[in-house]
């Protein structure tokens, strides 16, 4: 169980002592992971996120017992603590009622897999402070619930066998640990701030960070929670230099620092950290130009598990979000709130099931292209490759299926080959003109949700 209040200061005192003042969190000052690096070698290391363009988010830990209900009201998750001013006494009581029984790593890889999905980014640790590793820093873990299963260190396995990059979000706000401030004004009964010292929590996070880089070697740290007055844009310039100090070819969002316009995710324009910018629940009108970005979104109204929630959204939907961000050059992360058995809500099963059968057929028109060339077309959306001979292909994503049989590309350039990416024996006569190129189509549309039609092109393509 769980160590009582009075005796938990001490520990986190003992264990920080003993773990993170040696060498553990010494960044390696010879070098500037920022400035240092050349547009090449950061190409090199972005080089596996841009081609993925489509992820799996999970949001899972103890706001998954309650299931979004506490006290008659049912419209709670992953911020229940908060939002529902839970006591520290009694939300630590879910720790011993976590038993994810049908837990199954190698299930969950699996379905990301077979949706098409190339890397997975797990919450190790989110804003309750709770962590999905055994960690010596802390007995607020998965080492003191029943199970005592390593859910990161399971799932790091599995997505290693299945070819899935395993990744992690990690909150840098923390409503457990005795050090991190500020404290929320309906905690003061019972937990004061009294001789609170938030460096002294930085360096528990920064311990806790070396173990899961060390341990499990994430291809991506998603940070959040630094939007408190607490963390600063220097504290976020010391923690980026400090994560690639670990693994230089690691990956860090935007979030590690100050300076996001809120939930569209685009950093002001200065000198602040991260790798990538993080639009929430949105997808940018045109994207962000010349920056890498990435759009995490949920299924249904909720990150983490409610059981009351039933506002999925569509196959049809996710399927056309996913071709529309690829579109525009920004990549997707779906989330999924897993039950506290450690199941999937079989909405999201579904879900995951079209997309992946959606994919098994044009998936090579979303994992690594680039974006259109033209502004949005009525009919649907574009996508693009560099081909080995300085040809270009086009991915023609075909929403609405036009009556007159006719697309309209807005490229000045020589058409070559076009067929459809199903059956690729289906062609199509392509004209030019001076308005642009017009691909005519024959027949019906083979997916009601998004047909694909390839086209290839000479050259650069040249907008009109």
């Amino acid at each position: 169980m769980v160590l009582p209040h009075v005796f938990r200061t001490l520990v986190y005192l003992l264990c920080t002592l003993a773990v993170v003042s040696g060498p553990v969190v010494a960044v390696a000052a010879a070098e500037d992971y920022w400035n240092d690096e050349t547009p090449a070698a950061r190409d090199a290391r972005m080089q596996w996120w841009r081609e993925a363009r489509f992820g799996m988010f999970i949001h899972w830990g103890l706001y998954a017992v309650p299931a979004g209900e506490w006290k008659g009201k049912t419209n709670y998750a992953e911020w229940i603590r908060n939002r529902a001013q839970i006591p520290i006494g009694e939300y630590e009581k879910f720790v011993g009622q976590f038993k994810p029984t049908r837990f199954n790593a190698e299930r969950w890889a699996h379905m990301a897999k077979r949706a098409g999905m190339k890397y997975m980014v797990i919450t190790s640790k989110h804003h309750d402070g709770f962590c999905m590793w055994p960690s010596k820093l802390t007995n607020f873990d998965v080492e003191s619930t029943p199970l005592k299963i390593d859910v990161m260190g399971e799932l790091s396995q599995a997505c290693q066998e299945e070819g899935v990059r395993f990744c992690m979000y990690h909150s840098i706000m923390d409503w457990h640990h005795p050090d991190y401030l500020p404290r929320r004004k309906w905690e003061a009964a019972d937990r004061p701030a009294d001789g609170a010292q938030y460096d002294r929590y930085v360096q528990y996070m920064k311990g806790q960070l070396a173990e899961l880089v060390s341990r499990y070697h994430p291809g991506v740290l998603w940070f959040d929670g630094e939007w408190e007055p607490t963390w600063t844009h220097a504290r976020g310039v010391d923690l980026y230099q400090y994560v690639r100090s670990l693994d230089p070819n690691i990956i860090i969002n935007n979030r590690v620092d100050k300076g996001r316009r809120g939930m569209e995710g685009l950093t002001k324009q200065g000198e602040y950290r991260g790798d990538f910018g993080t639009p929430e629940q949105q997808i940018p009108a045109t994207g962000i130009p010349g920056s890498d970005w990435e759009t995490c979104m949920t299924m249904n109204a909720h990150w983490g598990w409610n059981k009351h929630d039933t506002k999925w959204k569509s196959s049809t939907d996710l399927i056309r979000k996913l071709v529309d961000i690829a579109s525009k050059g920004g990549n997707f992360l779906l989330n999924i709130g897993p039950k506290p058995d450690g199941t999937f809500p079989q909405e999201a099963i579904d879900r995951l099931a079209a997309i992946g059968r959606w994919m098994d057929v044009n998936g090579q028109a979303i994992h690594g292209t680039t974006a259109s060339p033209t502004a949005r077309p009525t009919w649907g959306r574009i996508t693009t490759k560099r081909l080995a001979d300085g040809k270009t292909r086009l991915f023609l994503h075909v929403f609405d299926w036009p009556t007159d049989g006719k697309l309209d590309v807005s490229l000045a350039n020589k058409p070559g080959p076009c067929y459809l990416l199903a059956t690729k024996d289906r062609r199509f006569e392509v004209t030019a003109h001076p308005e642009g190129l017009t691909v005519t189509l024959t027949g019906t549309a083979p997916d009601p949700v998004c047909s694909v039609v390839v086209l290839d092109i000479v050259g650069k393509p040249h907008a009109l």
